[in-house]
């Protein structure tokens, strides 16, 4: 960088008519130099002083505002070797491009050449110099020509209090502001420090600015009140935002919208629309950020009637086309469980961004329409739209519902190569999705990954993957580990502890749980523990141990109380408890076929085939059909589903043929068929035509040697396919993992993880 040479100085005072200010500088060229026939020799008569040396200030100017500062330092250079002056105008104005650019370096030799060639800087210089340093981020610079300074106006104090309130020193600031002795702060000074006060800590200091802006008469000014309004809102303290409020003179739409938007952060959604209803009322002309608060409000209360109203109104004034109205209003559909409404709202955005498709994503997946999630999902990426974490935890929660893992893993490494895999609800959406899936090995690879110390909600993932794949002494040594971080748990996590107790049978440990959730973890337990408890009981044979439960516990029984109870009757052969579980549910629920299905194999189970008959009999007179038993696995990327008796897949006769290899297999005598606790069964000749073992044998003949089959299952595994699935990992080596309604099972060298209790 060329160094600015020494010169004779210009003083020559601001001058708004002056040709400086007034010139086209777009037709100087850029690439100006000074000759030397332009210095004017002694015998040559001078021109006035404000003629002196315009034509290079002129360009120096317009070097400056098309912010070529180094060229700009390069010619104060030459005019100094010329003895043409620098115009307090053209420091100005390179100054200030300086400060604009944050070219501090420039800024400096400039501050540098003003110390040598002005003798004492106006304070309009020395302000746009101190402008310049804090510009640039030189706090320290700033602050030393602020002190330096033998004049200061409130420009100046305003200046360096508003930096130190920038860099967050809002205790320089305010130190500041109360040296101002001699000098009255002006309303912007007010407003600087005010702006940045923003938590219940400031609210005290905020309390103090205010008075004094009362005592100065700077109250009832609608800059001042509003800013006031905004500080208290952001301190927490509403009631001196709604004061504020109600004293302003004129309540204009930002100081609406900002009480509005403090309602919000304390989720007082209904506040929020009487405050619009209010604003209606005075007329007070709303915009696209109003709508958007309000409809916002509308989707935390679920107040789909007020929202529809809302945007008929946005329609009429043509605004349901903005973004920044028609994603809250997709918002308040989906929140509302209306898809359609959702779905028909999005279509009129004209330019949907990230969080317009995560909305319209987040809505088919809570609505249980996975595969439209999906298919958006795919449209987008070949849109190549933006995208965003939210999108990306919803696309794991649909494939984790789906059993997706091939598509789940390709949006996994995708997110990470965005950089968008959000904490919490994104690591967490993916340990679930990979557990579900039946890879626990991933699952626990994505964990173990997690760089920042898992909160609960993973711990909780973990935990409950490795109790649903019946792994229950891992499940338990997780709980342990995350304690020993000091990780308190939730309820979830407890509903998850407690199904593993259930599995690997802890009937002590697991009431001794449930006893401690509320005394020594402050968790208060639901009917979902109860339930996990009462199931615990009589899958164990407890049966009146699990009926004194259902009576005893501080919840009315639900559905799901009795028949857990009715399921255990139906595991250990009780007739007589089995009625009046079977009674209670039918109560809650007449339409609940499961509790048919549990009737009617504990009647034949006990050789009582009059009674099965009866309830075979009854469930045809209200109509009510089992679900068809439904198996699929993924293999290559594709989805293979199957029925029971199914022949029309593409390879059955392959399929067929590979389960008459195993025919030794089959059970001599015809066993029930135990399809599940939510269909009512059908005896079936041959056992080979169940869903998982067709599922089991299209693995066999597609998959290598030794690999593993995972299988997906609609309803519980029978007893017969749980045997065939042990014996067939036992022959062929392969690992069979197949989740049913109830858990996962893990099939290996003739051994289920299930231990043979699910």
């Amino acid at each position: 960088m060329a160094a600015i040479a020494n010169g004779p100085p210009s003083i020559i005072p601001p001058d708004k008519n002056s040709l400086i200010k007034t010139a086209n500088f777009a037709q100087i060229s850029s690439k100006l130099s000074l000759k030397p026939n332009l210095v004017l020799s002694s015998s040559s008569p001078k021109p006035p002083l404000l003629q002196q040396g315009r034509i290079e200030n002129i360009h120096l100017v317009s070097l400056s505002k098309q912010g070529k500062t180094q060229q700009a330092c390069d010619f104060i250079a030459e005019m100094d070797n010329s003895g043409v002056s620098v115009h307090l105008q053209s420091y100005d104005c390179l100054l200030k491009a300086c400060a604009d650019l944050g070219h501090l370096s420039i800024g400096m030799l400039v501050h540098d050449h003003i110390q040598r060639f002005v003798e004492t800087p106006p304070v309009f210089i020395q302000n746009r110099v101190m402008e310049m340093y804090c510009g640039c981020g030189s706090l320290v610079d700033a602050h030393k020509v602020f002190d330096e300074m033998t004049e200061r106006n409130l420009v100046s104090w305003g200046m360096i209090i508003s930096a130190y309130v920038k860099a967050g020193l809002v205790g320089k600031a305010v130190e500041l502001f109360s040296s101002m002795d001699s000098l009255k702060p002006d309303v912007m000074i007010y407003v600087s420090i005010l702006q940045c006060l923003g938590d219940s800590l400031s609210l005290r200091l905020g309390e103090q600015m205010h008075s004094l802006a009362i005592k100065n008469g700077f109250t009832r000014l609608a800059k001042m009140d509003t800013v006031l309004l905004n500080m208290y809102a952001k301190c927490g303290c509403l009631e001196g935002a709604k004061l504020v409020f109600d004293q302003m003179v004129e309540k204009n739409v930002v100081a609406w919208t900002s009480l509005m938007v403090s309602f919000m952060k304390i989720e007082k959604g209904v506040q929020v629309v009487d405050l619009f209803l209010a604003m209606m009322k005075e007329g007070v002309e709303l915009d696209d950020y109003v709508f958007s608060i309000v409809l916002k409000a509308c989707a935390s209360v679920k107040n789909q009637e007020l929202g529809q109203q809302i945007h008929g109104y946005v329609l009429k004034l043509g605004m349901a086309d903005e973004v920044s109205v028609g994603t809250p209003l997709v918002d308040l559909y989906v929140k509302c469980a209306s898809i359609e409404s959702a779905s028909r709202a999005f279509d009129y955005i004209s330019e949907p961004n990230s969080f317009s498709w995560s909305a319209l994503i987040t809505g088919y997946s809570q609505a249980g329409d996975f595969d439209k999630c999906l298919k958006v999902f795919k449209s987008l990426k070949s849109m190549d739209a933006e995208l965003n974490s939210f999108i990306y935890t919803s696309i794991f929660q649909a494939c984790s519902a789906v059993t997706d893992v091939c598509f789940g893993s390709q949006a996994h490494a995708d997110a990470i190569k965005r950089g968008l895999v959000s904490y919490l609800y994104g690591e967490s959406a993916m340990v679930t999705m990979y557990a579900k899936c039946g890879r626990l090995d991933y699952a626990r690879q994505v964990f173990e990954s997690i760089k920042t110390p898992p909160d609960n909600v993973i711990w909780t993932a973990i935990i409950a993957g490795y109790a649903y794949h019946g792994d229950a002494s891992e499940a338990l040594n997780l709980f342990t580990r995350m304690l020993s971080y000091n990780v308190r748990p939730n309820a979830i996590t407890f509903v998850a502890v407690l199904t593993a107790y259930n599995y690997c049978g802890f009937i002590k440990e697991a009431k001794e749980c449930l006893d401690s959730m509320n005394s020594k973890y402050g968790v208060e337990p639901s009917i979902h523990h109860y339930n996990c408890m009462i199931d615990i009981y009589a899958r164990r044979g407890l049966l009146d141990e699990s009926f004194a439960m259902i009576k005893d516990m501080p919840f009315e029984p639900n559905v799901m109380s009795w028949k857990c109870l009715l399921g255990g009757c139906s595991i250990h052969k009780n007739i007589k408890m089995g009625k009046v579980a079977a009674e209670n549910v039918l109560i809650l629920d007449p339409n609940d076929t499961s509790a048919y299905v549990l009737m009617f194999n504990l009647y034949a189970s006990c050789g009582q085939w009059e009674e099965a008959g009866l309830v075979r009999k009854m469930m045809s007179q209200r109509n009510l059909r089992k679900e068809v038993s439904c198996s699929w696995m993924y293999i290559n990327g594709k989805v293979h589903s199957f029925v029971v008796g199914d022949r029309h897949h593409p390879q059955a006769n392959e399929i067929y043929s590979k389960l008459k290899e195993f025919e030794q297999l089959k059970q001599e005598v015809l066993m029930s068929e135990d399809e599940g606790d939510d269909v009512l069964l059908e005896r079936k000749g041959q056992l080979q035509d169940h869903s998982e073992r067709l599922a089991i044998a299209y693995g066999l003949i597609t998959t290598g040697k030794g690999s593993r089959i995972t299988i997906f299952k609609n309803l519980r595994a029978c007893k017969d396919c749980h045997e065939f699935a042990k014996h067939v990992s036992l022959v062929t080596g392969h690992e069979i993992v197949v989740r049913d309604a109830n858990r996962f099972h893990h099939f290996k060298s003739g051994v289920c993880s299930c231990g043979d209790y699910w």
